[in-house]
């Protein structure tokens, strides 16, 4: 390899882009970073890495998952999502500290999928930064297409979030939307994250949350029952899951909990059924504006993947000290915990 594609340039991308655009790496050209093997293929640099079983089939079910556009394209998923985003993070176009990361900088979407998050997200402020996006599925190249579509500049790549090939100190932001938790360890992630921050850089993530006793059953007994089935059988097996939580919904029936079961970790009060169960038995998705695909989508997200970890507010806050993180915005929600941390 050349010198001039040995060194990285995060400044602007440089390395990346033109690695990444095949400008210097032909079509199925290998090469060496970090002592990982990367090759070229489809116009974007994927690593050939060994993973776990279990990794290996979270990868393989997001590759699935995210190749489905139809699922997860209407304009009423987008505009939840979109909306679920600042509330958790804040309008980053507005975020006081934006300005402070200088012109162009580098964000690194760590987990990017098809590019969902990214586009609803940083829509606005995509010209003015460098937006890195990495998966370790194929569906970078559903993202590639995406951000084609959209117009909006972006480079890919595909590997282990873990396994990064970038310098230490060289990333102003990391984005990882969901996707912490479905690597063989969600501290080990935070960390190896961590490690590419600038200072001062930010940390943007957000990880499951544990629930109560019934729905960490039922969660880890449906996940095991799917375990051994293709993407295919697995999204057609939760089906009718996702229609019972339809019906739920449609019910809109509230039940008054007469007092807290603290036994079972259920609070007291009124609550719509569907949410009853959704957040008490086992996850049932429901919106009226999507429909049953759509709704399928959610639940599979969720039920599908081999890895899919839980943590409790306590452990992400001392993965987060022991990363060098300063937490400056947490929220804390039933379904998940959003972080945006300071690298100091």
């Amino acid at each position: 390899m050349s010198q001039k594609q040995s060194s990285t340039s995060n400044d602007n991308l440089g390395f990346w882009f033109e690695n990444l655009s095949g400008e210097s790496l032909k079509e199925e050209g290998r090469t060496v970073i970090k002592d990982i093997p990367y090759v070229m293929r489809g116009g974007i640099l994927r690593q050939e890495s060994l993973v776990s079983d279990k990794q290996k089939q979270t990868r393989d079910c997001f590759g699935f998952k995210w190749d489905k556009r139809d699922t997860f394209e209407s304009p009423a998923v987008r505009s939840k999502a979109k909306k679920w985003l600042h509330d958790r993070y804040g309008d980053i176009a507005q975020s006081p500290w934006l300005s402070k990361h200088g012109k162009r900088p580098l964000v690194v979407d760590a987990g990017c999928g098809a590019g969902f998050s990214a586009l609803e997200f940083f829509g606005e402020i995509l010209d003015d930064i460098d937006y890195l996006g990495v998966d370790i599925s194929n569906a970078v190249d559903v993202a590639k297409k995406r951000f084609t579509e959209s117009a909006a500049p972006g480079a890919f790549i595909q590997a282990d979030i873990t396994k990064l090939p970038l310098d230490e100190g060289s990333v102003d932001i990391v984005f990882s939307e969901g996707v912490l938790h479905h690597t063989d360890s969600t501290e080990n992630a935070i960390k190896a994250l961590s490690k590419l921050l600038k200072k001062d850089g930010r940390f943007l993530f957000y990880v499951y949350k544990k629930k109560g006793p019934i729905r960490e059953y039922t969660d880890d007994y449906v996940r095991d029952k799917l375990q051994g089935l293709t993407s295919e059988e697995a999204w057609a097996k939760l089906l009718p899951l996702t229609r019972f939580g339809q019906v739920l919904g449609e019910l809109d029936i509230e039940i008054d909990v007469p007092e807290a079961i603290d036994l079972l970790e259920i609070p007291a009060g009124k609550i719509d059924l569907q949410r009853f169960f959704y957040w008490n038995v086992f996850k049932a998705f429901y919106r009226p504006e999507f429909d049953l695909q759509e709704t399928n989508h959610v639940n599979f997200d969720w039920f599908f993947p081999a890895n899919a970890q839980r943590q409790s507010p306590e452990e992400v806050r001392r993965w987060c000290a022991e990363a060098g993180l300063l937490i400056e915005r947490e929220k804390v929600e039933d379904a998940g915990i959003t972080i945006v941390a300071r690298k100091v």
